[in-house]
């Protein structure tokens, strides 16, 4: 039997579908993302299995048992929210404790578990600071130990680093992954970042407009989207109708296809003719925009040194192996 079970879940408000026929397991110890763009349902979602948005229809099912007749304090449920939601006048050690409180754990037990859980999230040394005195990263390690200490069977993650900066949050979901990993503790995580749930996942679920409409791990769901907004979310795949490809491939195309920009090659005897339009420098990565045949495409280089840049306006070779294309709906 799966560890957590949702069985053909809707959530409505009014004549407003959330999301309909929602279904999925989850074992346990497994580390799942919902990933997908604002208003998908991922959050409504999460809220629905903590228990603080009721729903429509279905069931969830944590290690066997049905949720329905508990509520959020019932079902042994940690979960982590975008805004941090620290007591401003408790320290970082009461703010933690306070899940213990309503456990009606106390003593020697309580200052032992906070103490731990601190350790676990590399705050012990802010144990006695309030809120106003840590930076952003650190509340939400806060909010995170404050989840670890009950001991929940499930913990919940609702975009917890969205409002961090790049550096602090790279750190982060690298410590939640490994707290994560370390406790065995079975965990959902939403995000609308790719690059989160790509590097973080050990199975992502993409939503759009209420449905997942693929799952899988991250190799699948990036080298092989099921249609083209799993395409077009995933990755930066170049989308081709029909005629686009036909016409950049010299040959017949019947379907619409998404190349991936780093699967095409640059160089001086490729099969396809082209210019350069444009480029951006990414760090590692030179994209490209190059014409050829009438299609505008993306394309990735590693940037390995100065002297390697293209400009804008020579003309190149492209080639696309066979393996590059990959038909979606």
């Amino acid at each position: 039997m799966s560890f957590v079970s949702v069985e053909r879940l809707d959530k409505r408000y009014g004549n407003t579908e959330v999301f309909s026929d929602i279904g999925f397991t989850i074992e346990r110890g497994e580390f799942i993302t919902l990933l997908g763009p604002s208003g998908c349902g991922k959050s409504t979602l999460l809220r629905a299995i903590a228990g603080l948005t009721p729903i429509n229809a279905g069931r969830i099912l944590l290690d066997g048992q049905d949720l329905a007749p508990f509520g959020p304090q019932k079902r042994d449920i940690g979960m982590v929210f975008q805004s941090y939601a620290l007591f401003p006048n408790m320290n970082v050690e009461q703010n933690v404790a306070f899940g213990l409180r309503m456990q009606k754990v106390k003593g020697a037990e309580s200052t032992r578990r906070v103490a731990e859980v601190l350790a676990l999230v590399e705050l012990g040394e802010f144990a006695k600071r309030y809120p106003h005195q840590l930076s952003g990263g650190q509340c939400q390690r806060v909010a995170l130990a404050r989840s670890l200490v009950t001991r929940p069977r499930l913990l919940l993650l609702d975009e917890p680093l969205s409002a961090l900066d790049a550096r602090i949050r790279k750190h982060l979901r690298e410590q939640i992954r490994q707290i994560q990993r370390e406790l065995g503790l079975t965990t959902i995580f939403v995000t609308h970042d790719q690059e989160e749930a790509l590097t973080m996942s050990d199975r992502i679920f993409l939503m759009n407009k209420g449905r997942i409409v693929q799952s899988g791990d991250a190799q699948s769901l990036y080298t092989a989207p099921a249609d083209a907004f799993a395409a077009g979310f995933i990755g930066n795949y170049n989308l081709l109708d029909a005629a686009q490809a036909s016409a950049l491939l010299q040959r017949p195309i019947h379907t619409r296809v998404a190349i991936r920009p780093e699967a095409i090659e640059l160089g001086a005897s490729g099969a396809l003719d082209g210019e350069i339009r444009s480029h951006s420098l990414l760090g590692n990565v030179i994209r490209y925009r190059v014409q050829a045949h009438g299609v505008l495409l993306v394309v990735d280089v590693l940037n390995r040194a100065a002297a390697d840049l293209l400009p804008d306006g020579q003309r190149v070779s492209l080639t696309i192996g066979p393996d590059a294309l990959c038909a979606v709906a």
